[in-house]
């Protein structure tokens, strides 16, 4: 559905994309991770137009991106695209302008669009009456108001609370199941662990991987990690490498790379030598892969 091929962009002397290739599949979501500067912001501004690529190729399907066929793309920004003042209905019917809809077409997609975003019952109510993760949804639904093949989501739940994050999850899952492409940008990792059926790790403009969850996890050769808590580390490390245990750090805490299953009895015989709080054990994670992806190099 889309493919990025060798983008480059770069501000003055600052390079903010170097050869990114990606490729989005028909009705899958796409998780593109990265932190504040990685370039996922630039990227989603290249495949709207908004920003001219220094080099590289951007294809819809079978075609290069242009004026004429980036209609097949709706994006629905971090920030919510609401007039407050007016209706739902009349927010929608605004967009539905400015795309060309005539007024039958614009009829039947406000009341498709709304019964998408589970909100058909709103449709005079003003936006500014509704709930964060409502105003959410509408800004979703004015995205759709098009038609679109292709669905950009930018950080769709950031500053939500979580009861209003499932249901956007809910809304996520649903357009997936009716055969919609999304691109889903996100700093929360369990809500692209949740959510994605690939992912794409940014850093520094270039994507230091990509594919579904458990082609990723081959970045960690682990079965399991164990967090220690324990006032002796350096020697819990000491300990833990002749097992063949990798250390790593977790923020503050002392986690390890296990790399077959081993009983939590065992676990303790290992460290029985020194003082230990706690033991915990925990699958291996989208958290710990982009840490590890991440992570800077000595």
């Amino acid at each position: 559905m889309l493919r990025l091929v060798n983008l480059k962009k770069s501000f003055g002397e600052r390079k903010v994309l170097d050869d990114l290739s990606l490729t989005l599949m028909p009705g899958e979501v796409y998780g593109l991770l990265g932190a504040n500067g990685a370039g996922k912001t630039t990227t989603i501004n290249i495949i709207c137009r908004l920003l001219n690529q220094d080099g590289g190729e951007v294809w819809l399907g079978e075609n290069l991106l242009s004026d004429a066929n980036k209609k097949l793309i709706g994006i629905a920004p971090q920030e919510n695209l609401l007039y407050k003042s007016l209706s739902c209905g009349e927010n929608l019917r605004f967009f539905g302008d400015i795309y060309g809809l005539s007024k039958k077409d614009c009829d039947s997609q406000i009341k498709r669009c709304l019964d998408a975003v589970n909100l058909g019952d709103r449709i005079h109510s003003p936006a500014d009456t509704l709930s964060g993760g409502m105003q959410r949804r509408i800004n979703v639904a004015i995205a759709l108001m098009h038609q679109p093949k292709l669905l950009i989501l930018d950080e769709p739940t950031t500053g939500l609370d979580i009861e209003t994050r499932y249901e956007i999850w809910s809304l996520i899952e649903q357009l997936r199941q009716q055969g919609m492409t999304i691109l889903l940008t996100t700093h929360l990792l369990d809500e692209a662990e949740r959510l994605c059926q690939k992912i794409g790790i940014l850093q520094g403009g270039q994507l230091l991987a990509e594919g579904d969850l458990n082609a990723l996890k081959q970045v960690i050769s682990a079965e399991e990690i164990i967090t220690v808590s324990t006032p002796e580390e350096e020697a819990a490390i000491d300990i833990a490498r002749g097992y063949g245990f990798t250390p790593r750090y977790y923020g503050d805490r002392l986690s390890f790379w296990v790399p077959e299953l081993v009983e939590l009895k065992t676990l303790v015989d290992y460290f029985s030598d020194i003082e230990i709080n706690s033991i915990a054990r925990q699958p291996v994670s989208l958290e710990h892969i982009y840490l590890e992806l991440t992570r800077p190099r000595k």
